[in-house]
């Protein structure tokens, strides 16, 4: 199996990752990030209650994390491509994660509070300690990260907790408030409040468990990328059918168990963990399960258009949120809180659909995308994008 396949088929997987994504991000699209989980305040119905549902198991929580897998995965064959041509891989990637941190602060700034960008250049400069630690090493990590996160968990939430209640309050107020603000408001005005409003108050010991955490629960499928990059899970699609198999089989069921609970049982010990572990859980299943279908169809005109959305997935990330914030924020049609659940992945689906054929047109005229193309040019100080092949130093020769 040759090193193109390999690399085309995690193309396929990152943009089947945006698939999940856009789903799971239309709710924060429609409700905002904090109202897509309070439903009851915008008056849905009970078929998009009963949606909304099905999308936290299926989808909220287990679609990031295989971007992030892949993220992962390209740190390692960066950092190969890079010393196949006798250069190291710290500065390049460092100014790739710095480049992602701009991106994010821009992005979150002037357009959405949804982004994603931000976080990931953050924790990719974090995680270039792991670059050159050996397989175990990495799994090792992984499972002590996914170790702390479940035993996060396993307290369940305390609802008699007055300081909770004091918060979950100020949140339901602050949701109110956008309902019209963000369907009505000016892009100033929605502008300034996704830069000013905070809902959470000045619980500064909150805010600090959400920064030291956030790294935690999000490290193991990047160090999981990064191991499957060294083991050559991808290397030869046909030959690991039955990895992928076994996983598909292992990991697609546990992950729905332990989501199922949380959403069923949301007050018992050990609920949380549940969701946590189990959005990691249905991650893995969902990506053996894509590399299966991948191995046994590809190539196809599908997997060929996953591709092409994969080899844009910053341009199709980005112009997912200008569409989006367009349709539903006031400054556009201002459909905020009013499409409901089920329309709402209908309309996600339509947006995706259309950047599968885009993408595909999009490649057979560039090269890669302009925001692709920008990252590559910053990242290799080079204006066509590439890295260039250093000379190797010749050995002295003794006399």
């Amino acid at each position: 199996m040759t090193t193109r396949k390999r690399v085309r088929l995690i193309d396929g997987l990152r943009g089947f990752s945006l698939l999940g994504i856009l789903l799971a991000n239309m709710l924060i699209f429609q409700y905002g990030m904090f109202g897509k989980d309070i439903l009851h305040l915008f008056h849905v119905p009970a078929a998009d209650a009963a949606a909304h549902n099905i999308l936290l198991v299926l989808v909220e929580g287990s679609f990031m994390p295989i971007f992030a897998f892949v993220f992962g995965f390209g740190m390692i064959k960066m950092k190969e491509s890079l010393n196949a041509k006798n250069r190291k891989a710290g500065w390049p990637l460092a100014r790739r994660f710095a480049m992602l941190i701009a991106l994010g602060l821009l992005h979150s700034t002037f357009l959405w509070d949804g982004d994603i960008l931000l976080f990931y250049g953050a924790i990719g400069l974090l995680l270039l300690v792991f670059m050159n630690r050996k397989p175990k090493t990495l799994m090792v990590w992984s499972i002590i990260f996914l170790t702390v996160t479940g035993l996060i968990g396993l307290a369940p939430e305390d609802k008699a907790d007055k300081e909770m209640q004091a918060m979950n309050h100020r949140i339901e107020n602050y949701v109110q408030s956008t309902v019209t603000l963000y369907a009505e408001g000016s892009y100033a005005e929605i502008k300034h409040d996704r830069n000013t409003a905070n809902p959470l108050g000045n619980d500064r010991a909150f805010a600090l468990v959400m920064v030291l955490f956030s790294p935690l629960m999000t490290a193991p499928m990047f160090l999981m990328g990064m191991y499957s990059a060294k083991k050559g899970w991808f290397a030869d699609p046909d030959e690991n059918k039955g990895m992928y198999r076994r996983g598909m089989l292992i990991f697609i069921p546990l992950g729905l168990a332990m989501k199922s609970f949380h959403l069923l049982f949301p007050e018992m010990i050990g609920s949380g963990t549940g969701e946590m572990l189990g959005g990691f859980a249905l991650s893995i299943g969902y990506i053996m399960g894509f590399s299966l279908w991948y191995a046994k169809s590809a190539p196809s005109p599908l997997m060929e258009r996953f591709e092409a959305v994969g080899r844009l997935s910053l341009t199709n990330y980005l112009m997912q949120t200008v569409i989006c914030t367009t349709l539903f924020y006031g400054y556009g049609l201002g459909w905020f809180g009013k499409v409901g659940v089920i329309a709402g992945c209908g309309l996600g689906l339509i947006i995706y659909g259309v950047q599968l054929f885009a993408s595909g047109w999009y490649l057979t005229r560039f090269k890669s995308g302009p925001v692709e193309r920008v990252l590559r040019m910053w990242t290799y100080f080079s204006l066509d994008g590439k890295a260039k092949r250093k000379k190797a130093k010749p050995m002295a020769v003794e006399a």
